[in-house]
């Protein structure tokens, strides 16, 4: 399996790392791009540096390299997770406005009908938000915002960050004991 990895520059950036974590624990292979932003974001929210994160991958891309493999369709992989998602990064995708290598390689899974899953980050969210969501679920792409949840009894940031990377991570079928599932016996 092969997956492309957007970081963006809103709040909650840990998300895209934890993912790329797990990731390269599971061997999956990962093209990952981070933009300005996320870059600032990393430093200002977390104890890693951009070297760190970028070692979790197995190849990266600068946002500004349009000419990246994962800028065409000829480019096989299995999907897309952009996590976090800014709404600087949901309006271009939902408006075909593909200014940087992130909202290409989101364009490109559209046009191939592949699995793009966007972890959205903004609250409160605006009608215009809201509508770009709508515009984008309505042609597959799975919106997945980083709501806590408390039914599997978080006991800190870890479990709450673990249980959204478990959720984009079940959207590939992939096996994973982040979180303990409804119904399961602890």
């Amino acid at each position: 399996m092969k997956l492309v990895v957007g970081i963006t520059g809103s709040t909650g950036v840990i998300y895209g790392i934890r993912l790329l974590e797990i990731l390269k624990q599971l061997n999956i292979e990962t093209h990952l791009v981070i933009s300005q932003w996320a870059e600032k974001c990393i430093s200002m929210e977390t104890n890693h540096d951009l070297n760190y994160v970028k070692s979790l991958a197995t190849e990266s891309s600068d946002e500004a390299n349009m000419a990246a493999s994962i800028s065409s369709g000829t480019h096989k992989t299995d999907g897309m997770i952009v996590i976090p998602c800014s709404m600087k990064t949901l309006s271009s995708v939902a408006n075909g406005y593909d200014e940087t290598l992130v909202a290409r390689a989101a364009s490109v899974m559209l046009k191939e009908s592949r699995k793009l899953i966007l972890v959205v980050r903004e609250t409160p969210l605006t009608a215009i938000n809201l509508e770009n969501m709508l515009k984008l679920a309505r042609l597959g792409v799975v919106i997945l915002p980083p709501v806590t949840e408390f039914y599997t009894k978080p006991k800190g940031i870890d479990d709450m960050i673990n249980h959204i990377v478990g959720k984009c991570l079940d959207q590939f079928d992939i096996e994973h004991e982040l979180f303990t599932r409804w119904g399961s016996k602890n």
